[in-house]
């Protein structure tokens, strides 16, 4: 009985494939070896391959490259001075400030709220509510208009007491809406609720002079 061996060709086609990926970083090697050995030629003396020599740099510079890189954790780190963790200070800063700025902006708008409801409460709302005019309904007109200012000038103290004479970085605002949440919904749910009503008969008076005149001298005053 004959003993079939395996071909011989195809054992040494197996090695070679094998080899293939080693035999081909060798040559990448050797080929690295002999682009530097030019280079080194060329700056020591001869520079008339420039092919060459600019495809060396190209290859520095994108190691260099790489690099920096790879060293850019390591220098987060570190910290030094104008470096990310710096930067990172200064942007919690602004953010502060910027921060600061807004509680600052909706004090004052809160405060200029209740100063104009005020002023119409006073200038308006109570004068026409004492001529007492037979056709002139003042609590249609304006609603509840004294409960909304009742409950802004609550919600103002709280700002105030949140905000003033308090670190910036302990100042919490979002507790002062929190605890004034249901009376602050209570009061505009029937201002809300009664403003379509309120245009409805402003547009009425109108057409009434008498009424309109009335009107008219109140916000002379007011002005």
């Amino acid at each position: 009985m004959e003993n079939k061996d395996p071909p011989l060709g195809k054992e040494i086609l197996g090695a070679k494939k094998k080899n293939l990926p080693f035999l081909r970083q060798r040559l990448y090697m050797l080929e690295r070896r002999k682009t530097d050995t030019v280079v080194e030629s060329n700056l020591s003396g001869d520079h008339s391959s420039n092919g060459t020599l600019r495809r060396s740099q190209s290859d520095r510079s994108e190691y260099s490259q790489k690099l920096q890189e790879k060293m850019a954790p390591q220098a987060r780190s570190v910290g030094p001075v104008g470096s990310p963790l710096e930067n990172e200070e200064e942007l919690n800063k602004r953010m502060m400030a910027r921060r600061q700025k807004i509680i600052a902006e909706m004090v004052q708008t809160e405060r200029d709220y209740l100063s104009d409801l005020e002023l119409c409460i006073r200038i308006v709302v109570e004068p026409l509510r004492r001529k007492q005019i037979t056709r002139f309904d003042v609590d249609g007109l304006f609603s509840n208009v004294e409960s909304v200012h009742q409950i802004s000038t609550k919600l103002l103290s709280l700002l105030e007491e949140a905000t003033t004479g308090v670190e910036p970085t302990m100042q919490v605002i979002g507790q002062v809406f929190s605890q004034i949440k249901e009376p602050l919904e209570d009061a505009y749910k029937v201002y809300c609720y009664h403003h379509d009503d309120a245009h409805i008969l402003l547009e009425s008076y109108e057409k009434d002079e008498e009424i309109k005149q009335h009107i008219r001298d109140c916000l002379q005053s007011l002005k």
